[in-house]
């Protein structure tokens, strides 16, 4: 150990798990990839390239911080470790950032993003024959200044799915492969568009893609891609899809499978289906109609909101319904057989008929007056009706997915088990909207730079699913396993706590006599093994042989 008097200086740098970010991006050759397409100026500080990376490791730093404080997040860092000798906190300053992202905008988000998703893809090995398709909306607060270019979207209100719909809004379109959950495109939308046109836009431009790639490809949606106008498309292009219950068909098919319950097929000890050849909007494909625990479940909860929520209506309806006089027998009998014709989810249980003598004098008659007329009140009862509803909750607990993939490609089982796997899109549409990632960031004001800070978010979600693939391949090849959050054995733990792990790994700097040592303090054995699955380049980040 050093004498702390011979110490002249020392200084401590936090690295974390920023090394393990660092590292992958440069593995990826992300800063290459941009630096090419954007170009480099001489005497410029800071390349385009870096600038995204540096984005990009603010943005896994998890640490809230808006893009203009990029700086402020970089003063502690060791950044000759994390990106060159040279490269000072200063220059990932808000006006060079800005300018990296215009620049960004101009060559093309989307061309972009897909250039660098596609080597990394190839570079990785990726499997990307499963392609998960969805979007979804980043809320913003503020005024946006209106920009006339083209290929600029415009922040505005629309159908909100953060439930914030006093807010405007951008719109996302991203499609995963279902190995690793790696962002295979990415495109920004204006805050209205419409999810119908945005699929049937994407399935048309996906057409001859797939054809050309020499392993079948298929497309995996929710509802929105299933749709007539769509049709034409995905007749031509091999599809797993959600088919929405607004189509007559799909209620009649459901129908049919409830009514043989011996033909239903157990997928594993919750889900079951049912297998249907069906010709719908022209196209030869296969409808699954499936139920499982779960869903059940949730009809049920459906249900019985919906039953009690007519329960008071009746209430209601048989209220007024008894304050009614009728002139004569058959319209009182009518009006309570009409009034039960209209109920859902209730049946008439019993009722009774009152009748009402009306004399010419107010007040009690006297005993020899006559009447000189009836009037007949209702007094009705209703009751739930048992067997509509449980046949309901089994109709609302089933749902069809439908696919045009021949059966020799994919069975049955595995249509269903594919769709299922439509969680990886959700997956990381929940990391990019994790509020201590980049969504405060989305203060900016240019809607094109709002569009380009959506492709570094992109590029961010990248650079995080390949690392957890990476970390999660070596662990399966080695058949080791890291503990989690309760010190159990895991063999795929996430990549974000794998992050917290690597917490209180720094850099110390230190000089004596006019000579400089770095000295990384913090690596555990734990932490050792960890960071040996990411590769060669993050282990001498790490200063690990």
């Amino acid at each position: 150990m050093f004498q702390e008097n011979n110490i002249n200086n020392c200084s401590v740098e936090r690295l974390d798990h920023f090394g393990v970010v660092a590292g992958v991006i440069k593995d990826l050759n992300i800063v290459g990839m941009i630096d090419e397409r954007l170009g480099t100026y001489s005497g410029e500080t800071l390349t385009a390239g870096e600038a995204v990376a540096g984005m990009i490791i603010n943005g896994l730093g998890f640490s809230n911080r808006p893009v203009s404080l990029t700086p402020q997040f970089f003063e502690n860092k060791p950044l000759s470790l994390l990106f060159r000798e040279g490269v000072e906190a200063k220059d990932f300053n808000r006006f060079k950032l800005g300018r990296v992202l215009d620049r960004c905008h101009n060559y093309g988000t989307e061309l972009l993003f897909s250039e660098i998703s596609l080597n990394v893809c190839h570079q990785e090995e990726v499997n990307t024959q499963f392609n998960s398709l969805d979007t979804t909306s980043f809320t913003l607060s503020g005024d946006y200044v209106s920009e006339s270019e083209e290929d600029t979207i415009e922040v505005k209100l629309g159908h909100s799915k953060d439930h914030r719909p006093d807010l405007k809004q951008v719109m996302l379109e991203m499609m995963v492969s279902h190995d690793g959950g790696i962002p295979l495109l990415g495109k920004s939308l204006d805050g209205n568009a419409s999810d119908n046109v945005v699929f049937t836009e994407r399935t048309k431009d996906l057409i001859e893609e797939f054809k050309g790639t020499e392993t079948p490809r298929y497309l995996i949606a929710d509802s929105k891609l299933y749709n007539e106008k769509n049709a034409s498309n995905l007749k031509e292009l091999p599809f797993i899809t959600r088919v929405p219950n607004t189509i007559k068909l799909v209620g009649k098919t459901i129908e049919e499978a409830l009514d043989v319950p011996n033909n239903w097929q157990f997928l594993d000890d919750d889900r079951k289906m049912q297998s249907f050849m069906i010709d719908h909007y022209g196209i030869e494909q296969r409808w699954h109609v499936v139920s499982s625990e779960m869903s059940q479940q949730r009809a049920e909860k459906k249900v019985n909101k919906r039953v009690k929520k007519e329960a008071k209506s009746i209430e209601k309806q048989l209220f007024h319904l008894q304050a009614k006089r009728f002139k004569c027998l058959g319209d009182a009998e009518a009006a309570v057989s009409e009034l039960s014709k209209k109920w859902k989810n209730y049946q008439l249980k019993e009722y009774k008929i009152v009748e009402h003598l009306n004399f010419k004098s107010k007040g009690r008659p006297k005993k020899a007056e006559l009447p000189i007329g009836i009037n007949y009140q209702v007094i009705a009862k209703s009751e739930i009706n048992e067997i509509k509803i449980n046949q309901l909750k089994d109709k609302e607990a089933c749902y069809v997915i439908g696919s045009n993939i021949d059966l020799c490609q994919l069975n049955d089982k595995e249509v269903v088990a594919t769709y299922q796997s439509q969680y990886h899109v959700e997956r990381g549409f929940r990391f990019l909207k994790d509020p201590l990632f980049f969504v405060s960031s989305l203060f900016l004001k240019s809607p094109k730079r709002i569009m380009s800070l959506l492709m570094v978010m992109l590029l961010s979600l990248l650079v995080y699913g390949i690392a957890e693939r990476r970390m999660r391949a070596c662990l399966k090849e080695q058949e080791e396993t890291l503990p989690n959050q309760i010190g159990l054995k895991v063999e795929r733990p996430t990549l974000r706590w794998i992050f917290q792990l690597l917490d209180g790994i720094d850099l110390l700097n230190i000089s004596i006599k006019h000579q400089s040592y770095k000295i990384m303090n913090g690596i555990t054995s734990l932490r050792q093994k960890i960071l040996l699955l990411f590769g060669t380049t993050v282990a001498n980040i790490y200063q690990i042989s």
